[in-house]
């Protein structure tokens, strides 16, 4: 993600991408362990982070769900390591490339994570992501959802349950894996050019903010969920190792969810819709931000879909999608780069993205996905512009992206090795551009076209 009207260099777009990007979490060991049931149960593919019915309740439920035995069943940690090889179908420029890695063909070690993950006590529980990456040389307090408190109701025949959570990023709390902190692509090299176009609710305030709020699941079937978030001060940032992303907020920006669900002949399906407006002071460094030309509004509305067929768990099937539309009133930037270059750019701008995957599963083992993300919009000088690599010719946030996946999860069934200790998931992707930030062939202005960031990533993904 670039910021509104400042171009970054190649060293500070990673820290960038990587400071803002929700880093995943899978099926931790601790919750194995504290539930007493295989990673299988709560995760489709064994390893995750896409949830099953009963993933989904346990989340929901605060992390308290037990019986499991013994003393792991009581220690609520894990530790996750992630490492990769990555290719992409043309060089990155020698003055764009990261420092202490090559122009292409990089093996890397990307993060090693340690969570605090587990309920404690009958009420309330916790996941705390705490995350290091080899890619810049850094560390951050990554996704964080913690639940105060959570108790059920009986009303009627039926069962209440209310919540609450404190958590630093929007839709890390979410328990449908259409949303964005944990939808796919759930890994992706952190070293390969990305769209520069993102709605802000995709990632904007991943890691920067402090939201609370308080949902219902009633029935098992609807779930509500409404709350406020505000971005983390500068000092707050320094020392949870984050950075502001399109700025910080000028007031608390509303968040509001809800979805339905149905679950059937082991099946599953659900609907829903997300809604976000926050006022922002534009950000003019990755700690700073400047409101004296005004501030920027970004209003998202997504409406989202999943269905899944878990069947016996021999053969395995899921669907997912999401739609969202943003509009952006970018006064302040506008403002800002009008003052500054004696342009007379307008202030009201839109995107819209729509993001799909359909993937498949034999016994929780070897897994298949394809997915397809589409991002549009009409010309935006504010915010995109010619740069080489990562930049806009025509100033258009369009991109179009196909992702193929092919895993092996040899762990998280009951009868596995070291089980519930020890997971591991093998993975080979490819991204492949038909679009990217606005073209197909000279897409930056530097004669870069949108398949020379085609992109080849293995990856080895260890929990334990």
């Amino acid at each position: 993600m670039r910021f509104p009207g400042r171009y970054c260099g190649p060293v500070g777009l990673v820290l960038i991408a990587w400071l803002l990007a929700p880093h995943q979490a899978m099926a931790l060991p601790s919750f194995a362990a504290q539930t007493g049931q295989p990673c299988a149960a709560c995760h489709i593919g064994a390893y995750g982070p896409q949830l099953t019915p009963l993933g989904r309740a346990f989340k929901i439920g605060g992390y308290t769900q037990s019986g499991g035995d013994g003393l792991a069943a009581s220690v609520p940690l894990s530790v996750m390591a992630f490492g990769s090889f990555g290719n992409t179908a043309a060089n990155i420029p020698n003055d764009q490339r990261v420092t202490r890695y090559s122009n292409n063909n990089n093996f890397n070690f990307d993060q090693l994570s340690v969570f605090v993950a587990g309920g404690f006590g009958e009420y309330s529980g916790a996941l705390i992501q705490f995350t290091a990456s080899n890619n810049v040389s850094a560390s951050k307090l990554d996704n964080t959802d913690i639940r105060p408190f959570t108790t059920t109701f009986d009303v009627g025949d039926s069962e209440l349950r209310i919540g609450t959570t404190i958590n630093n990023s929007p839709t890390v709390q979410d328990p449908y894996n259409t949303t964005f902190a944990w939808g796919y692509p759930y890994v992706a090299s952190a070293l390969a050019p990305t769209p520069a176009a993102q709605p802000a609710i995709a990632g904007a305030f991943g890691g920067n903010t402090m939201g609370a709020s308080v949902y219902l699941w009633y029935d098992r079937r609807l779930y509500l969920e409404a709350g406020l978030y505000n971005t983390q001060s500068p000092w707050l940032l320094a020392r949870t190792g984050n950075v502001y992303g399109v700025g910080s907020t000028g007031n608390p920006a509303p968040y509001l969810r809800a979805a339905y669900e149905w679950n059937w002949n082991e099946q599953s399906a659900h609907v829903g819709a997300l809604f976000m407006q926050s006022n922002v002071n534009p950000s003019v460094a990755p700690r700073q931000t400047d409101s004296s030309f005004g501030r920027d509004q970004y209003t998202d509305y997504s409406v989202d879909a999943s269905y899944a067929f878990l069947g016996d768990g021999t053969h395995i099937a899921t669907l997912q999608g999401i739609y969202t539309h943003e509009n952006q009133s970018l006064g302040g930037t506008a403002s800002s780069s009008n003052a500054a270059n004696g342009t007379g750019f307008g202030k009201n701008y839109s995107l819209d993205q729509i993001r799909m995957n359909a993937s498949y599963w034999y016994r929780n083992t070897y897994g298949a996905t394809v997915g397809w993300q589409r991002t549009w919009g009409p010309a935006n000088p504010i915010l995109f512009g010619p740069g080489e690599l990562t930049g806009s010719n025509n100033s258009k946030p369009n991109s179009n992206a196909f992702t193929f996946e092919a895993d092996w999860v040899p762990f998280g069934k009951a009868d596995s090795w070291m089980g519930p200790f020890v997971n591991l998931k093998v993975g080979l992707q490819y991204v492949a551009y038909t679009q990217f930030n606005g073209g197909t062939r000279n897409y930056d202005g530097f004669g870069r076209s949108a398949g020379d960031n085609n992109t080849l990533y293995l990856f080895g993904w260890m929990a334990f």
